[in-house]
């Protein structure tokens, strides 16, 4: 190789260098994108801009100064801005809007313990399949790493959590992350997103540019190339930040079962005799609307077992809901639908599920629809496509077609049997205090149409899941598979700004209640008069009911009959405290609590309940 060639392959290798650090350090984009200097704008204008354009009414946060810049804009844009006492309820607040409104719900915190804050709901939301946006402030670009305040690794913090995550580094970046990431968020198997936001992305120009300034530069070579690469950098950050971008929606995919798939059932369920449908919460996620499915399953004809936010699909008193004695009926089925329910702990794993059984399983989720197939059950079909419209097209290819009106109508009047002794425990006189089957039987009979029950504890409310019947379909909230306590205050507060018209409830244990008993100041200062139901039995129950009997301690299970009402009265609302001694009161008080929910107080009803075999056996873990 001659000399001309290596000086040429040297020269081309330094070019290739110089190049590439012109990219990397943003020059090539300058030379052809404006910095405009002078411009007021800020990146969070770009945030309200995109969250506008995707119909986003409510952002839920608890205020700080990296995320200040996204709060104000979005004001200025009509979108709500909903402040909370805890960052976690921010976010459980944004999970409920993204339930009930079929559309994305957006929360955003501040950097480092905000952020953190938050893990237990994001993580709740994965597991429920909530289209949800996390949007977190961070330190500054240049300064992450470097023991800036509340600056953490927060990326790798919420990888495990989220579909999608993204640091912002560019103001012109803002606009289509922020797209992508609602996209991706409710394609598929829905789930929250994040996207980071250091503070120098949000600010306008000048301010940035006051905190790049470097006051007194070292001299010489250093200090020159130390100011160049400062002030590169700032004009790099805002380079064609402001240039006309696109802020509308991004096409969202939703997996479809094959036309053969749909076929192939239609005759498994057209032979049927024992058929069973489990309809999960996945089966009400757009973008078919509610009413459809409830109008499909009505043609069916086939029973069904409701969970998750599919409580209430068939309204209060239908004949195809099936509520009690669900192993007994699966044993027996001879046709299972497993439409987004999943055979985990809520299935036994699928052990509960007959051998002999044909069984077809929809989910939008692979590993979900696959859940334990390898152990204890096996698909006859297995599709992974959305449930809803699954539901939809199997009843168009069943048109005429009827289960068998004696198989229902069997089930049903074994659910007559078991809620008719429950009625007669609800009568029972407890040792002391109010019998809680009884006060929740109340509760239910006196509930408006148009409720919507939101459930957040243990063992008082899992026996409100067995008493309660949601009005219709989206009006019963529960945290899900991941069982997490604290939902309440912000399951609430999204749900009454989502339908200010319903009634909303939240069924609390009195355990559970300390986690969110401070959103009751949020729920006076923003006008969402909710009703609050605490079962007060001075106990973690749902732990203590296993823990005595079998290790023979009541330890850290003990709590005290608290005078919660006057914790609600102190923070604008309304409490009630309801005693034994006000059993025969318990409609009127219940009803005052309605009143005083439709003239603007959200209220507590602190009921004091006593011990009862209700549910005997029922695991914890």
């Amino acid at each position: 190789m001659d000399i001309s060639t290596v000086l040429g392959c040297i020269f081309g290798c330094v070019l290739g260098g110089v190049v590439f650090a012109a990219y990397k350090l943003g020059i090539l984009y300058q030379l052809i994108h404006k910095t405009e200097t002078k411009s007021p704008r800020h990146g969070g204008e770009s945030v309200a801009e995109v969250l506008r354009a995707h119909g986003v009414k409510f952002l839920f946060t608890l205020v700080g100064g990296h995320i200040s810049p996204i709060l104000v804009a979005c004001e200025k844009l009509g979108i709500r801005i909903v402040d909370t006492r805890h960052e976690a309820t921010a976010v459980f607040a944004a999970d409920a809007v993204a339930r009930l409104s079929g559309t994305i719900g957006v929360a955003a915190v501040t950097a480092g313990p905000g952020l953190t804050n938050t893990v237990t709901a994001v993580k709740n939301a994965q597991m429920a399949e909530s289209p949800l946006l996390l949007i977190g402030g961070a330190a500054a670009t240049l300064l992450q790493g470097r023991g800036a305040l509340q600056d953490i690794d927060q990326m790798s913090l919420f990888k495990p959590l989220c579909k999608f995550c993204a640091s912002v580094r560019t103001v012109r970046e803002i606009v289509p992350v922020v797209r992508k990431a609602i996209a991706i968020a409710q394609s598929g198997t829905p789930g929250p997103v994040f996207v980071e936001f250091p503070i120098d992305t949000l600010y306008p120009y000048h301010l940035v540019e006051k905190e790049f300034g470097v006051k007194n530069p070292p001299k010489g070579l250093m200090g020159k190339i130390v100011t160049w690469y400062l002030h590169n950098h700032l004009k790099n950050l805002f380079a064609g930040a402001w240039e006309p971008r696109d802020v509308s929606p991004l096409p969202v995919h939703i997996p479809q079962a094959t036309d053969a798939q749909v076929q192939q059932c239609v005759e498994l369920v057209s032979r049927a005799k024992k058929p069973v449908i489990l309809l999960g919460s996945q089966a009400t996620l757009p973008p078919t609307p509610v009413d459809e499915i409830r109008k499909a399953l009505e043609s069916l004809g086939i029973p069904c077992f409701l969970g998750g936010m599919a409580r209430g699909m068939l309204g209060r008193d239908s004949p195809l809901h099936i509520r009690q004695n669900r192993r007994d009926a699966l044993k027996e089925a001879d046709l299972v639908l497993l439409a987004g329910t999943v055979c985990d702990f809520r299935l036994s794993y699928g052990r509960v599920l007959n051998r002999r059984s044909k069984i077809i399983a929809v989910n939008r989720d692979k590993t979900q629809l696959l859940k334990n197939s390898d152990m204890f059950w096996r698909p006859t079909v297995a599709i992974q496509g959305d449930a809803g419209s699954f539901l939809l097209r199997l009843s168009k290819g069943l048109t005429g077609h009827r289960c068998p009106v004696d198989w229902p109508q069997g089930l049903k009047d074994g659910d007559i049997t078991k809620e008719n002794a429950n009625r007669e425990k609800a009568a029972e006189k407890t040792e002391r205090h109010l019998n809680p089957l009884n006060v929740l039987h109340h509760v239910d009979a006196l509930m408006a149409e148009d409720s919507i029950i939101v459930a957040d504890g243990g063992d008082f409310v899992g026996s409100a899941a067995y008493i309660m019947r949601p009005r219709g379909p989206l009006r019963w909230l529960d945290p899900g598979a991941f069982g997490t306590l604290g939902v309440g205050g912000g399951f609430a507060l999204g749900a009454k700004l989502c339908r200010p018209e319903s009634e909303v409830w939240i069924i609390y244990g009195d355990g559970s209640l300390g986690y969110s008993v401070a959103e009751f100041d949020t729920f006076t200062r923003h006008k969402t008069p909710v009703i609050a139901l605490v079962g007060n039995d001075a106990c973690w129950s749902q732990i203590s009911r296993e823990q005595v009997p079998i290790l023979g301690s009541n330890v850290a299970c003990g709590l005290a009959f608290t005078d919660y009402h006057f914790v609600a009265d102190g923070y604008g609302g309304k409490g009630y405290l309801i005693r034994r001694e006000d059993e025969d009161r318990l409609d009127d008080i219940i009803c005052k609590a309605q009143q005083e929910s439709r003239e603007g107080r959200a209220t507590l009803l602190n009921v004091l309940i006593g011990k009862t075999n209700f549910r005997e056996g029922s695991i914890s873990v």
